[in-house]
């Protein structure tokens, strides 16, 4: 097709067939040079995310949400790309599996929180704990807690996050206490900064409350969680920065507040714009502009930590499913089985925070590399777009205390988030192999 394209190019007032084979060499090597300067400036943002999000498409009818990705992977932030038999754990589908849970609501209760336990609340089926996550080509073991402890012996582990990341907390106690129940070791009584010790293993798990990355601070402390919020999106959160020197391992995860609630942008201590905020004279910035910097303003963070040597790793986004609805207007997921791969697609609010999160830490990996520092990426997107099964919805409460919303953002334990610390476990397996 390439040559007959260039073959009806005029030159001179002939055509290119005309020319001899040396002339009509050099003038395709310079029409595919041009080609190739012109494609490469608009796919470039684009490169280098991984495969399943090729189900996506630019000719999608909302083609603002939706994007097609090439098929490379980036190697330095998805661990799993560097075994020596390659495999994407990242990409696959959920299959039928006949073993029992890891654990259940009465075996591991301690240090989990009411609203994931689903079953204790009444749900009535169980069969959103009959899946296993499989990658394409090859297997995702099941996670050995002795493993893990005997990997991470004499380290520790720090969050940064929201309450999915003490959703994933919760998951790692509940699949360690085959093994071992850590002792709390919390510097505080506040519940959203804890610590936790497998004394065996001298190993430390820490949870840092952070939802915004960022400092941020209630406009109005009586409206907590629903009113607006100042977000500092270039200042530190010193409650976490302050923290992490000695951890070995970082986990950062957030997105969902930023999409959620209204917030006044400041930069420079003066407001920049907002979300949502309805003040005058304030520009109305998209949401995501604050979800960006915020990120940029955390890894910076990160970055200029000299006493900080461990591996960061950004857990993506992970998508919630509400239908006919929201949090707060009656939105409700109440599906009972996965979705296949070609039966969803990234779209939207989730696409445009996965890709932001993309971007910034492979913008962060190649600054941090330049100090020492290490990047990783724990990539639980596609594995949960297709669970829209698993979510606690309405029995998160007892339906007595008739709660007005059903949680379509959270993950039922035990669930598919216990398969987030299957892969963590398969890559620091591979960290340990550097």
């Amino acid at each position: 097709m390439k040559h007959h394209a260039v073959a009806e190019l005029p030159s001179a007032g002939r055509t290119i067939n005309a020319l001899p084979k040396t002339s009509k060499f050099v003038l395709l090597i310079i029409f595919v040079t041009l080609i190739f300067f012109t494609v490469t400036p608009v796919l470039y943002p684009l490169l280098n995310y991984p495969i399943y999000l090729l189900q996506s498409s630019f000719t999608s009818k909302s083609s603002s949400s939706t994007y097609e990705i090439p098929q490379q992977q980036e190697k330095d932030i998805h661990a799993s790309d560097q075994s020596e038999n390659v495999c994407d754990i990242f990409s696959g589908e959920w299959v039928r599996n006949t073993d029992p849970p890891y654990y259940t609501n009465m075996t591991c209760s301690a240090l989990i929180h009411d609203h994931q336990f689903c079953m204790k609340y009444g749900r009535p089926d169980t069969d959103f704990m009959k899946w296993k996550w499989k990658p394409y080509g090859c297997e995702l073991p099941v996670f050995d807690p002795s493993q893990f402890l005997e990997i991470v012996k004499g380290k520790s582990l720090a969050f940064v996050a929201d309450s999915l990341g003490r959703n994933q907390i919760q998951s790692l106690i509940c699949l360690l206490s085959r093994v071992e129940y850590p002792i709390d070791v919390s510097y505080t009584p506040d519940d959203y900064f804890k610590r936790w010790k497998y004394k065996t293993y001298n190993f430390t798990i820490a949870y840092f409350w952070a939802p915004y990355l960022v400092k941020y601070k209630e406009r109005d402390p009586s409206a907590q969680y629903t009113g607006l919020i100042n977000l500092y999106l270039d200042e530190f959160n010193e409650k976490w920065t302050s923290q992490i020197d000695g951890f070995d391992y970082l986990i950062i995860s957030s997105g969902h507040w930023f999409i959620s609630r209204p917030a006044v942008f400041y930069e420079n201590h003066q407001i920049v714009g907002c979300h949502d905020c309805q003040l005058q004279n304030v520009t109305d910035l998209t949401k995501f502009y604050a979800y960006r910097k915020a990120l940029r303003t955390a890894f910076k963070a990160i970055n200029n930590l000299e006493n900080f040597k461990g591996i960061t790793f950004l857990r993506s986004f992970s998508p919630s499913h509400f239908e006919n609805g929201l949090w707060s207007n009656g939105g409700t997921c109440n599906r009972t089985k996965p979705f296949r791969s070609n039966e969803t697609v990234l779209g939207g609010d989730n696409l445009e925070t996965y890709m932001i999160q993309m971007e910034e830490l492979r913008a962060a990996e190649k600054e941090g590399r330049k100090r020492g520092k290490k990047y990783r990426m724990l990539d639980i997107t596609q594995a949960m777009l297709l669970r829209p099964d698993a979510h606690p919805s309405k029995y998160g409460y007892w339906a007595s205390k008739k709660v007005m919303f059903n949680d379509c953002l959270h993950w039922c334990l035990p669930g598919p988030i216990d398969t987030w610390n299957e892969i963590l476990l398969q890559v620091l397996k591979i960290e340990g192999t550097r």
